[in-house]
């Protein structure tokens, strides 16, 4: 994980979605997942997150709309942008209907608290992460499967190789994974 910024809620978001979707909540009770107004939005909130997934912090080309406070948690919370995370369909479904406190929020995420081992390519909870958040962080790759799973193994591998083989330089390999192209330049001489 590394850290994003909010973004900046788009002008028509309200009147497209928070709207309608207030409207949807009170005629339709619990158990009915909310109506999915926010999909017109995707696009938006990819961008705001250069396309990289809130969590595996890669390149991510058909995203999903993440909600941090799941609508199990808070429904009133459906149509908040605020809420909103750009993550990988099969993390989104990994984090289920987890609890926000149980999660590190990308927007509090500061650079340096995960980092990719090398070669190995398994990301894990840097040194740096301060105490109070540690126990969150270790939950948040068990549960989201981003230390070592094959699914994330393979897309970093992918990123690495194209890196390695030339077909990529470190700064492109910053936009698309910036948590392998920070190991890299930790192993550069002069670097520490």
């Amino acid at each position: 994980m590394i850290h994003f910024d909010p973004v900046p809620e788009p002008p028509d978001f309200d009147s497209q979605a928070r709207q309608p979707g207030k409207t949807w909540l009170a005629a339709n009770p619990p158990p009915k997942r909310p109506k999915n107004y926010w999909k017109f939005f995707k696009g938006a909130l990819a961008d705001g997150f250069h396309n990289l997934c809130a969590y595996s912090a890669m390149y991510e080309p058909v995203g999903t709309v993440d909600h941090f406070v799941s609508c199990y948690e808070d429904r009133s919370k459906a149509y908040d942008w605020e809420n909103y995370r750009y993550c990988a369909g099969w993390i989104n479904s990994s984090k289920g209907n987890t609890l926000a406190d149980k999660m590190l929020d990308p927007f509090v995420v500061e650079t340096g608290w995960f980092e990719i081992n090398l070669p190995s390519l398994q990301l894990r909870v840097a040194d740096t992460i301060p105490l109070k958040v540690r126990e969150r962080a270790e939950f948040v790759l068990k549960r989201l499967h981003l230390r070592d799973d094959e699914r994330v193994l393979r897309q970093r591998e992918a990123w690495y190789a194209l890196y390695q083989e030339e077909k990529l330089t470190l700064a492109g390999l910053e936009k698309m994974a910036p948590l392998i192209a920070a190991a890299v330049r930790a192993r550069q001489p002069g670097s520490q």
